[in-house]
């Protein structure tokens, strides 16, 4: 049984799902956008969103928001005047710290600096830039919609709008990228000066264009080279390894993904939208997620004639997917499942107030991590080792 005494912290994310065009390795939930319907459609999935919310307040009471996600699809593709409402609408509703890390993920091509401005204004104070890369060729290669000059307009252009608080995401092992190309991209990406680098390497997703249509990638020589020659370049300029995929300068961590990774608390409402609540009075952790279309999660019919149909009433909508309480075993898995993926690991006393279960509950299997030389066990810190961060999936899979 489980023994909360106090609650993890609370996070929010937002999903958008639309975006101009779907990159062919993305297995995100995103949508083609239609040009001509988005003021509309965003303005009824603005008010199902609020719905949304007000549906999964009882669940939170009394708790403050400590960061908002807003990812996507391309969020950059609301209109400022409708994250306005959105945002006065959350904070009309729920508590949010004043000292709340508000993110939203932008792509280059969708923003201009007055459009930053109008972001920064209404109350975002750090930008995700999905750069990718900073080569034409491979950007035309993964099927981004932006060429080298707009991403880095781009970032000067969220530089110059106030924003000191930005992450670039870059991946490599592109189709017939080479270790040039790819340490190229980290140096650029460097110059810039931001605050925090993501760096992924592609993987073909099932369900992907490039999953049925696979391009030519690097062998895993040549793509352990990139991660461990960008690593590198990264420690090089005073960037911190906190998280397998993730670069950030002092004090500069991304402080919502980093409630993910400690297995923090987090409402999800948008369109596929997942969340994860713990709740002290009944002793249980509840995951919950949305309906994965954004007109099924609207509450609206496919035809025509009825897209007028109110996207505001909950009880009419279809927009919650399921529910689930987690047992003791997934709880144990999920925690290691996250906190595995943090460079330096985390204090033992963390799984009991982010669980309320004690550590014998994953104690069998972290010392036969331990055994295997996947996991350091020192006093209360415990850490993936070189070697079993190099083999995550065998880690996490001791958990199950």
């Amino acid at each position: 049984m489980l023994n909360f005494t106090i609650l993890p912290p609370l996070s929010l994310y937002i999903h958008y799902p639309w975006c101009v065009q779907k990159c062919p390795y993305c297995d995100f939930n995103s949508h083609t956008s239609s040009c001509h319907t988005s003021q509309q459609r965003d303005q009824n999935y603005i008010h199902t969103l609020i719905s949304d919310l007000e549906h999964e307040l009882p669940s939170v009471w009394g708790r403050t928001v400590q960061s908002i996600f807003i990812g996507g699809g391309t969020p950059s593709l609301i209109q400022p005047k409708h994250l306005q409402q959105l945002l006065s609408a959350i904070h009309a509703r729920i508590k949010v710290s004043p000292m709340a890390e508000i993110t939203m993920e932008a792509n280059p091509g969708t923003v201009d600096q007055v459009k930053f401005s109008e972001f920064r204004d209404v109350g975002i104070n750090r930008l995700s830039i999905g750069i990718q890369s900073f080569n034409d060729q491979l950007l035309k290669k993964i099927g981004r919609i932006h060429n080298a000059q707009q991403a880095r307009q781009a970032i000067e252009r969220a530089k110059q709008s106030g924003f000191d608080n930005i992450n670039l995401d870059l991946m490599y092992a592109l189709p017939n990228q080479t270790l040039d190309d790819a340490l190229s991209d980290i140096q650029q990406a460097i110059n810039f000066d931001t605050s925090h680098l993501s760096h992924y390497q592609l993987t073909l997703e099932p369900n992907t264009l490039f999953a049925h249509q696979p391009p030519k990638l690097p062998n895993d020589d040549l793509s352990y080279d990139m991660q461990i020659k960008c690593q590198q370049l990264l420690t090089q300029a005073g960037f911190e390894h906190y998280e397998v995929s993730a670069y950030a300068q002092k004090n500069q961590q991304c402080r919502h993904n980093l409630n993910y990774w400690q297995f923090g608390d987090y409402l999800g409402i948008g369109a596929g939208a997942h969340g994860k609540i713990s709740d002290a009075f009944q002793q249980t952790i509840t995951r919950r997620w949305k309906e994965k279309h954004p007109l099924s999660y609207m509450g609206e019919n496919i035809r025509e004639e009825k897209q007028q149909q109110s996207s505001t009433n909950i009880e009419n909508s279809s927009m919650i997917g399921g529910e689930q309480i987690l047992s003791e075993q997934d709880i144990g898995f999920e925690f290691m499942l996250n906190s595995s993926r943090l460079i330096n690991g985390f204090d033992s006393p963390l799984f009991f107030s982010h669980t309320g279960l004690p550590l014998t509950q994953i104690k069998p299997e972290l010392n036969k991590a331990v055994e295997l030389g996947l996991i350091q066990w020192h006093q209360n810190h415990i850490k993936p080792t070189q070697r079993g961060l190099q083999y995550l999936n065998e880690l996490q899979e001791l958990f199950l």
